[in-house]
């Protein structure tokens, strides 16, 4: 054996018996406590804001982490008096004299969005419009997707006066969970515009009920309108594309609840529908990318809508607690939704299906 490898034990073994009495010393030797063991009050942060854990109004950790039964908040939308005003947005169709990549318009498009007549999804379809589509709004509300249509071209003639051409946006009635229903929605709706390009599935909506005590004739008509109603839309509009032989967009319009588990409200159905449309995109865009139709989801958090807002004024600790969990520490409006709408309905997505783009101040990021 060398003189090289016989050194080379015995430093090892030298340093292992140094190790083992270092180790035997630290179990035994008296330590100071640690200031971050001590007894002493710790505070935690969470998003902006500073929270004593022994000072809780509850008294309990993980407060802020748990649902609450008594909690109640329905999702609707604003009314036709808070429809933002274009020019605020974009002047013209979809340029204005603002310089923007051609790719991002929506023209010579026909659009569909469900649950269009108020909420997420008429400010979604306005801001097609604004970015050149024409537009088909499908609610349960006809009379309400009546007025809405009015008002979308009204405001458009308003702000782009030297408009050449004005868009065509029609209303339609159609109970989504329905197939015949559905049907006989889409077959009026290309007797109207010739075709359809693009879907948005913004119909949906939201109910807070402990999972033991929803009653489940409830339940069933969330899933049917949430997931059914996407799913019928999707695949009647498909069959139109492929027979077409045309390439086409959809959006589905799902939620952070389908990535999370929202506090203090309990809606476990709801969060498990959304869930549901996130996972059928995917699964979708992969069967029909073959046909050129692309098929992405929006997963807004927290928007600020005008009952929201209300609801949020007379419950503000619900407001705090909902915040305080964004990064961004406000919630969004509705028009935050109109860019990402486009972008993925227009060829400037063209190499982007089965992806969900969340939308929610950073919510699900913490």
């Amino acid at each position: 054996m060398s003189s090289f490898q016989s050194g080379a034990r015995r430093a090892l073994r030298q340093a292992l018996v140094s190790t083992r009495q270092h180790l035997h010393q630290q179990t035994t030797t008296p330590r100071r406590a640690s200031p971050l063991l001590s007894s002493s009050p710790r505070y935690f942060t969470t998003s902006s804001r500073l929270l004593k854990d022994e000072e809780s109004p509850s008294g309990k950790e993980g407060q802020y982490a748990r649902t609450d039964h008594t909690i109640q908040v329905s999702y609707p939308g604003p009314s036709s008096s808070q429809l933002p005003p274009a020019d605020s947005l974009v002047k013209g169709i979809g340029h204005g004299g603002v310089p923007t990549l051609p790719t991002f318009s929506l023209q010579g498009k026909v659009g569909v969005v469900t649950g269009g007549a108020r909420g997420l999804g008429l400010v979604m379809g306005q801001g097609m419009v604004i970015s050149g589509a024409d537009l088909a709004i499908v609610d349960l509300n006809q009379a309400e997707a009546e007025k809405q249509a009015e008002l979308i071209v009204e405001t458009f003639k308003r702000d782009n006066p030297s408009a050449t051409r004005l868009p065509k946006v029609t209303a339609h009635y159609a109970d989504v969970s329905s197939p015949e229903s559905v049907q006989s929605c889409i077959a009026e709706i290309v007797g109207a515009h010739g075709k359809i390009d693009s879907l948005v599935t913004s119909a949906g909506f939201t109910e807070n009920f402990e999972a033991v005590s929803y009653p489940f004739d409830r339940v069933q008509k969330l899933w049917g309108v949430n997931v059914d109603g996407t799913w019928l839309f999707a695949t009647e509009i498909a069959r139109h594309l492929m027979e077409r032989k045309a390439k086409g967009s959809m959006v589905f319009i799902g939620s952070m609840s389908g990535s999370i588990v929202n506090v203090p409200q309990p809606q476990a159905p709801y969060n498990a529908a959304k869930a549901a449309v996130r996972h059928m995109a995917a699964s979708l865009a992969v069967e029909w990318a073959k046909y050129g139709v692309r098929v992405n989801t929006i997963s807004p958090g927290y928007m600020l809508t005008a009952l929201t807002q209300k609801i949020l004024d007379d419950n503000p600790d619900l407001k705090e607690k909902w915040t305080s969990l964004i990064p961004q520490g406000k919630m969004g409006k509705p028009e935050d939704l109109m860019g990402p709408v486009t972008f993925l309905l227009s060829d400037a997505s063209s190499y982007v299906t089965g992806a969900d783009l969340r939308v929610d101040g950073g919510y699900t990021c913490t």
